[in-house]
């Protein structure tokens, strides 16, 4: 679904110029909580109400149906007994209606029944081309048109920019929405997404993301039914120029791959989650109250221009704090210059004697003169972002001056200022507003050093991930071509050296022997010392059974070694299918890189890279990448494992992992093309600084 015809189906549903209300009576609880949410916020559209049992309500009158409205609204939102619902959504589409919002519960979420009566009612969608939300959600609000359609939402939202869409209905206003507006952080589009039979998170997402008053995207997410989509829509969404935040819980239904390769063993349902989404430039964020800090950043900062910050604060453990904090998260703290140091020692007030460093000290009396310091940093072009922590109380007369200065500071630039109060929040009166409510009101506030510094740092991933991803290829899988692979198989070496080298895999000089006789020739003319191994389809771990002989170093040992590794797979398997005993050019320098591959039932295929060898298992050095993807997206991958450091320690800081980053990206480009290849497993992969050789690999079949 492209955006324009994401648009046409969601505006009637988040700015419906008429509505009606389907099932609305005073004695039922939500309808009832709808119809007055929507009449005292303030909607100004035309409003009808539908029950045939009632002649009026509200001072309203009832309409016996759909079909006896006075006209074709825009929406028709369903609070009828489930088995009511698809006889309205029918109704609704033969009277031209655009959209429907299905508030009632009891479908596949429920019970047997009630999946039938989902089926039912994703058919009837189908037939008439209306669009609907739910069914089973708690609603949705766009307060920037002030239409309000739920029945959790204790007071009328205010216009702010900041989109949500929420897996869970109860989250989605009683805990989002409320605490946010608590303080003072406000949305633009706030929706429950019930069990989706027709729009989805990704429907509502792509739909917020070409809105110009949406500035970041929050979700929470518990499944994605379209998880490729999800993933390239939010990618586009992030590359111009939208933050997208995510709150993924749960436990995935994706099946772990089969354990017979290392790659089957490594792969964990969330791992694959955390590297779609960095692939995707979506920040995803531990809990609730992380997703709107880090969202009000968004709302109110542009990134800044580099990740330099400096640190200032009336306490000097804050300060370290937070220096620490930030230097954590990949923020860096330049020194003052010469110049603004002298500036801040040179000021009476500050009460500040010997040296000042970032963090600035600038203790309690420097609460009385912020503006003045604020200045001196200001002027300091060492940094792009700045953060004030306060460690005195928000709520005292003193903290009035405090917030006055606060406010002050806001004004005089245009880079990101993080405010953090920590004091006193409760008063011993209270009177309205408090000080730091009025700094709230104006900008960002913290109460938490870690959530601020969170933000900060969202701000800045934010901007390296959007020039990350422009220009970057969608994530398009071709059709399943036709196979010429063995089905639901593992591959001898001699296939899978054909299918590896289509794909420009770099790939040791081999001979199969099926004689010792024949073991002892191919030794000597590939040349000594060489590794031997069973190909076997029988055969996953060779290592295990006594299958591998790693430096013959001569053709007689390489005639026993032949006869000792047969030997030991039949008496692992006395029915073992042998194709031979490979006779391979030992590659015995080098780190050990393991690079595989397997098809994930939802986000497709995904390759998983890390430190090699026998012991892959129990270093849990891996990480993921969702393919198709590029050559930066390879290193960026091999960053997050050890092989960077042990490759510098083998062959010094300026050799080049170029080679096994080529071989990373092939490998994504084969599972890309190739969906009939379930698993790959090249373990290990020898890395050079010259090539990364495939040594081993074990290749299965769909």
């Amino acid at each position: 679904m492209g955006v324009q015809d994401t648009r046409r189906k969601l505006d009637p549903l988040f700015d419906p110029g008429s509505l009606a209300i389907v099932g609305a009576s005073p004695d039922s609880w939500y309808a009832s909580r709808i119809t007055e949410n929507l009449t005292s916020y303030g909607y100004d559209g035309d409003l009808y109400l539908v029950n045939p049992n009632r002649e009026e309500a509200w001072d309203r009158e009832c309409y016996d149906s759909v079909s006896a409205l006075p006209e074709v609204v825009d929406l028709v939102v369903v609070v009828v007994p489930r088995e009511y619902v698809v006889d309205v959504v029918r109704e609704s589409g033969e009277a031209g209606i655009p959209a429907a919002l299905v508030i009632t519960t009891g479908f596949s979420e429920a019970d047997e029944r009630g999946a039938e009566l989902e089926a039912e009612l994703e058919a009837t969608i189908a037939e008439y081309d209306i669009s609907v939300a739910g069914p089973n959600c708690i609603g949705l609000a766009n307060a920037q048109a002030g239409t309000v359609l739920t029945g959790l939402c204790s007071r009328k939202p205010q216009p702010g920019n900041i989109g949500l869409a929420s897996q869970s209905g109860a989250l989605s206003f009683a805990t989002f929405f409320e605490n946010a507006a608590d303080e003072d952080t406000h949305f633009s589009h706030v929706v429950s997404t019930g069990n989706e039979v027709d729009q989805s998170l990704v429907d509502y997402v792509e739909y917020m993301s070409a809105n110009p008053d949406v500035e970041v995207i929050c979700t929470y997410i518990e499944g994605v039914t379209e998880p490729r989509r999800f993933i390239e829509v939010a990618r586009e969404t992030v590359a111009t120029g939208t933050p997208v935040l995510a709150v993924k819980v749960g436990s995935s239904d994706v099946a772990q791959a089969a354990a017979e390769s290392h790659t089957g063993s490594l792969t964990g349902n969330d791992a694959v989650w955390d590297a779609a989404f960095g692939q995707a430039g979506i920040e995803r964020v531990p809990d609730i109250p992380d997703l709107t800090t880090r969202a009000q950043a968004h709302a109110a900062f542009d990134p800044p221009d580099s990740n330099r910050v400096c640190v200032a604060s009336t306490s000097g453990g804050l300060a370290t704090l937070l220096a620490d904090l930030a230097e954590d998260r990949g923020l860096e703290l330049p020194a003052l210059t010469d110049r603004t140091e002298t500036a801040l020692l040179e000021m009476d007030d500050l009460l500040t004697f010997g040296e000042l460093h970032n963090p600035v000290d600038i203790r309690a009396a420097g609460a009385e003169v912020l503006t003045e310091v604020a200045e001196k940093l200001f002027a300091d072009d060492s940094f792009d972002a700045y953060v004030f922590g306060i460690g005195l109380s928000a709520v005292d007369e003193d903290a009035d001056a405090i917030a006055d200065r606060l406010l002050e500071v806001g004004e005089m630039t245009d880079d990101p200022v993080i405010f953090l109060w920590t004091g006193r929040t409760e008063p011993d009166e209270l009177d309205d507003p408090q000080p730091y409510e009025r700094v709230r009101a104006e900008y960002p506030l913290f109460y938490e050093p870690g959530k601020s510094i969170d933000a900060l740092a969202s701000l800045v991933r934010f901007d390296e991930a959007r020039d990350r991803l422009v220009g970057r290829p969608p994530f398009e899988l071709d059709e399943r071509p036709p196979t010429d692979l063995p089905s639901d198989s593992t591959l001898t070496w001699s296939q899978s050296t054909s299918l590896l080298e289509d794909y420009g895999l770099d790939l040791p000089a081999t001979r199969s022997a099926t004689s010792s006789e024949e073991a002892a020739r191919y030794a000597s003319q590939i040349g000594t010392p060489v590794v031997m191994k069973v190909d076997s389809p029988d055969v996953a771990h060779r290592n295990h059974i006594g299958a591998v002989r790693v430096g013959v170093d001569s053709p007689a040992e390489a005639q026993r070694a032949y006869e000792e590794i047969v030997a030991n797979v039949f008496e692992h398997d006395s029915e073992a299918t042998i194709e031979g005993v490979l006779v391979q050019e030992m590659v015995d320098s080098g780190v050990e890189a393991l690079v595989g591959a397997s098809q994930d039932p939802n986000l497709g295929p995904v390759v998983t890279l890390g430190s090699g060898g026998t012991q892959v298992e129990a270093l849990q050095d891996t990480t993921h990448l969702v393919a198709p993807f590029g050559k930066g997206d390879a290193y960026g991958a091999l960053n997050r494992t050890d092989i960077p450091d042990k490759f510098d320690h083998e062959f010094g800081s300026d050799a080049s992992l170029d080679s096994l980053a080529r071989l990373i990206t092939k490998v994504g480009n084969l599972v890309t093309k190739r969906r009939d290849v379930a698993e790959l497993d090249l373990n290990p992969v020898m890395v050079r600084p010259d090539r990364s050789v495939c040594v081993d690999a074990l290749v299965r079949t769909e």
